[in-house]
């Protein structure tokens, strides 16, 4: 068994816990959908925000809402690199696969823009 990461991202409305929870949810699920996912075969996240969203931990949305309570988490702020994309959520799932397995990477909302 090897280790391949997904990465995801996501725009979030505004700053609020309501927002980063809500995108939070929403970029994890399709990501499992997408790739066919088992909780169990995730080793970590580690999940980015730009600066100006700091309302809350999306790591909490994932341990409390998708029952990721053995998973190990962190986050952490995006560069700032001048004119990059407001209002973004990042994240890199690390999962225990097979060679064989090739993950579809997924970017939804303003965040589409970054992977044409």
């Amino acid at each position: 068994m090897i280790t391949k990461g997904i990465r995801g991202a996501i725009t979030v409305d505004e700053n609020s816990p309501e927002a980063i929870g809500s995108a939070t949810i929403k970029l994890l699920k399709e990501i499992l959908k997408v790739n066919n996912i088992e909780i169990d075969s995730i080793s970590h996240a580690i999940f980015t925000l730009t600066k100006d969203l700091n309302a809350d931990f999306p790591a909490k949305y994932a341990r409390v809402n998708l029952k990721w309570k053995d998973i190990p988490m962190m986050c952490f702020h995006e560069l700032d690199v001048p004119n990059s994309l407001p209002k973004c959520l990042r994240v890199l799932i690390v999962v225990n696969c097979s060679e064989a397995f090739e993950p579809e990477f997924v970017y939804l909302e303003g965040a589409s823009n970054l992977r044409k």
